[in-house]
């Protein structure tokens, strides 16, 4: 406990001082991905007073674009933080963040709590459990020196890149179209830069989304009405520069923007 609090205690540091990390000392480093997540959850706790509650949580490597572009062959999860969460149109100063890079996101809303009884959940199981999607830019950000020689156990106890995210309207599950077919474009100052579907998500988002709750079965959590859940990125990672407009596109859920100010 005390080693995972220590890491803990760094990877705060760097997110309140947005000082980047450089490749932290061995005994940093979690010794296994459960590790990890434990070494998250007191994270957690540390970024809530700063940071707010938390309020969902996002998967990251769950795209074939994205395992190849990090090197990495597995979903991966992150917390959400009240904080963090903006709606379509918002304006946020880019000094906030290290390096600060977007991605094109199909989120879901729960809309009751996920009974963990039913555990393995299935895509199919897990469908009822959504209340709502968004079409959504995830934020990220890159608080590392060099992030390609971090460790990933490293990454995934400072939540895997996250930093919030930008949602546009929601969309009632019963009005939504099929996410297979929906289809994902990333535009930048005017510029189309990435394009995938929703079947890049692990085949469909819902799988996505099963894993989370599978994976947070194992500890003994589960998700809850209301959380926000960012399901991964259809693109690979778009880094930006001060004054780059952003605006996604999802056919069928709508459109969502965001301005990084200089």
């Amino acid at each position: 406990m005390e080693k995972q609090l220590a890491i803990a205690e760094i990877l705060t540091a760097v997110r309140v001082n947005r000082t980047p990390l450089s490749a932290p000392p061995a005994e940093a480093v979690p010794h296994d991905e459960a590790d990890a997540y434990r070494v998250q959850d007191v994270l957690h706790n540390l970024l809530s007073p700063d940071f707010g509650a938390q309020v969902g949580y996002k998967i990251g490597c769950t795209s074939t674009v994205m395992q190849v572009y990090l090197g990495i062959d597995h979903p991966c999860a992150g917390g959400l933080y009240q904080s963090g969460v903006h709606q379509s149109g918002i304006s946020l100063p880019y000094k906030n963040y290290v390096h600060v890079g977007v991605e094109c996101e199909i989120a879901v809303r729960l809309g009751s709590d996920v009974v963990t009884g039913d555990v393995p959940f299935t895509a199919d199981s897990i469908a009822s459990f959504v209340d709502a999607y968004y079409p959504a830019i995830e934020i990220v950000d890159d608080r590392y020196a060099d992030w390609r020689s971090v460790d990933p156990r490293v990454l995934i106890a400072d939540d895997f890149f996250a930093a919030g995210c930008v949602l546009g309207a929601p969309v009632a599950r019963t009005d939504a179209p099929d996410l297979l077919s929906v289809d994902g474009r990333a535009i930048i100052n005017g510029r189309e830069v990435g394009r995938g579907t929703g079947a890049d998500v692990l085949g469909h988002p819902h799988h996505a989304l099963a894993w989370l709750a599978n994976h947070l079965a194992e500890t003994g959590k589960t998700l809850r009405a209301g959380d926000i859940v960012l399901t991964g990125s259809l693109i690979r990672t778009e880094w930006l520069n001060a004054g780059d407009e952003v605006l996604m596109e999802l056919s069928g859920l709508g459109s969502v923007t965001v301005r990084f100010e200089a």
